[in-house]
């Protein structure tokens, strides 16, 4: 399980070890309140629960999604998305929150294409 905790921007160094488990995919989770991101990992809720322990995250700040690398895209939908009353899908349905999601996302991992 190999999770990464993102700083200002993604290193070349980051990028490598969120591939571990999947070379082709790196799953991001992110608070998108506290701006938050962690790449990488087996499972979405493995960096979940490092954002709810570490950082005191609320489970309702949390979004999931991932990097394709074969398509170079980023997408909106993961396991912690399912959320009762609010979000009864994988992928983020409120724009708003979709929107927060890949503006934070972006913002650390603009130059992740160049760092594969």
């Amino acid at each position: 399980m190999a999770l990464v905790i993102i700083g200002d921007k993604a290193t070349k160094e980051d990028v490598k070890t969120s591939r571990e488990d999947f070379p082709d995919y790196i799953k991001i989770t992110v608070d998108v309140v506290k701006e938050i991101v962690i790449i990488g990992g087996e499972y979405h809720a493995d960096a979940e629960k490092i954002l709810v322990d570490k950082f005191g995250s609320k489970r309702s700040d949390i979004w999931g999604g991932g990097y394709n690398i074969n398509n170079k895209s980023f997408e909106v939908n993961a396991m912690p998305n399912l959320k009762p009353l609010t979000n009864d899908s994988l992928e983020i349905l409120d724009p708003k929150i979709r929107d927060l999601f890949l503006k934070v996302v972006k913002a650390k991992l603009s130059n992740i294409q160049s760092l594969i």
